[in-house]
């Protein structure tokens, strides 16, 4: 009788019971589905490496280096050719190194992303498919101010290829997965959260950088793979961390899929970036600067100067100005203008909100191409400086430790000149001039334009000969 009467309780409440838990467990979830809430942390982060490793490619690169053979006092004497017999050792040998890194493939083509400092200089490049393939590729581009490339592969069929998201919409605490092939290891998928954005000044402090900051794992070998969010969509080109012993310590950086993209399309469609310019110099708003112009925060970019024939000032801007939205996007520093600036359409006219004497005001301004900045401003260096420059080569960044693209060669001083005052040789590389880095003659003169006759300027210098770097202040004419 207890047992009978238990059994239809039993037969009442358990279901009962289900239910609630089903209401409880299963509907909140539901709901968060139907908000397009994120998906479950342990099937999400499955299925964005089973989707996305097809698109993700080992990238093998080969580097020749040129090295003289050393010379003895007696070589090229009677008594050396002797001994030394009719068949001489060559006075120059080659040395090959091998690097490794990571790509993405970018569309059906078979052009493939990734950065700079994988195949930038390379002698010879190798793409290896998911499925076991490999091909040798040709480099499409190399952007060494964003440390971006394209390379592409011809494979014959359609290949599998990565869709990209919007970087600017990425929020700190998202969950993301890094794919690549660390220390050669391929198709590493790891994961972590993005953990700051608009990191700057990290490789180079005058470079066009806004990094996506991140612990999910990377490695040596994993430059140039894709950094994806949770809907597998790119985000981030994984490409440098901060580390001491030169492995993962839970600091990485990428490059914000917008940026990426935007490079990726100018080199394919070039085959180098064509930059937008302003034609202004300028500043990070300090509290003191801020409190002094009434300016309430140090949000925005103080413009400190404006070039004479700049798309600036045929729209009037002044000095003093601070630029405070671009298009209606907010602008936080001054980093932010300039990377604005420079991935807008030749020609574009854009929009500057800027506060002038406490206003705001709006002022539209006509893009026009950094090649232009260098017509407009370019200034003889041989008569600034008294040194006659060229671009680095492979070889030469290879023996000085350079980055492709990285610096200006001396090849000739004038005697007396301030160059030569300030120590100068030819073969020593200008690496930058006042925080401005240089990789061409035209920035160099870019620099100097910004500078007037009798002023110092602080030049970061390699030597030519033992590859040391440092600092010299030479008084410019």
């Amino acid at each position: 009788m207890k047992n009978r009467f238990f059994n239809k309780l039993q037969a009442w409440w358990l279901p009962a019971f289900l239910g609630v838990l089903a209401l409880t467990w299963v509907m909140p979830g539901n709901a968060d589905a139907q908000k397009g809430a994120s998906p479950d942390l342990s099937t999400a982060i499955v299925r964005v490496a089973k989707e996305s490793i097809p698109a993700v490619v080992h990238i093998e690169v080969t580097h020749s280096q040129e090295f003289r053979r050393p010379t003895t006092p007696f070589e090229g004497g009677p008594f050396f050719r002797f001994f030394e017999g009719p068949q001489r050792t060559p006075r120059k040998f080659k040395q090959e190194t091998r690097g490794l890194g990571t790509g993405m493939i970018t569309d059906a083509q078979g052009h493939i992303l990734t950065n700079n400092h994988v195949v930038g200089g390379a002698s010879k490049v190798q793409v290896l498919l998911a499925d076991g393939s490999r091909f040798e590729a040709r480099v499409v581009g190399t952007d060494p101010k964003t440390d971006l490339a394209v390379v592409r592969i011809d494979a014959k069929k359609a290949l599998p290829h990565v869709k990209f998201g919007n970087s600017d919409a990425v929020e700190v605490g998202e969950w993301v997965v890094a794919i690549g092939h660390p220390r050669g290891l391929d198709q590493t998928v790891t994961t972590g959260i993005i953990s700051a954005k608009h990191r700057r000044g990290i490789t180079d402090p005058s470079g066009y950088q806004d990094f996506l900051q991140t612990d999910a794992a990377i490695n040596p070998g994993n430059s140039g793979g894709p950094l994806l969010n949770l809907r597998g969509e790119v985000v981030g080109v994984n490409a440098a961390i901060a580390s001491t012993s030169g492995g993962f310590e839970g600091i990485g950086f990428a490059i914000p899929s917008n940026m990426a993209l935007y490079i990726s399309r100018e080199l394919i469609a070039r085959g180098r970036v064509e930059r937008g310019w302003l034609g202004v110099s300028v500043q990070d708003l300090s509290y003191d600067l801020s409190k002094t112009m009434g300016i309430e925060g140090t949000r925005g970019a103080l413009v400190s100067e404006v070039l004479k024939a700049s798309p600036a000032q045929k729209a009037g801007l002044k000095q003093g100005d601070v630029v405070i939205a671009y298009n209606g996007k907010e602008i936080r520093d001054a980093s932010q203008l300039r990377n604005e600036a420079a991935s807008s359409p030749i020609g574009k006219e854009v929009n500057l909100t800027i506060l002038r004497e406490g206003k705001k005001r709006e002022v539209p301004v006509r893009i026009e191409s950094m090649e232009s900045r260098g017509q407009a401003t370019a200034v003889p260096i041989r008569e600034r400086l008294g040194v006659t420059v060229r671009s680095a080569a492979a070889k030469e960044a290879t023996r000085l430790k350079l980055r492709p693209g990285q610096g200006v060669v001396i090849t000739r001083v004038e005697p007396g000149s301030p160059g030569a005052k300030a120590g100068l040789e030819p073969g020593d590389v200008i690496l930058e001039v006042n925080e401005i880095a240089l990789s061409s003659p035209q920035d160099l003169s870019g620099a100097l334009a910004l500078v007037k006759p009798g002023q110092q300027i602080l030049a970061g210098v390699v030597d030519g000969r033992t590859g040391e770097r440092g600092s010299l202040q030479i008084k410019v004419r």
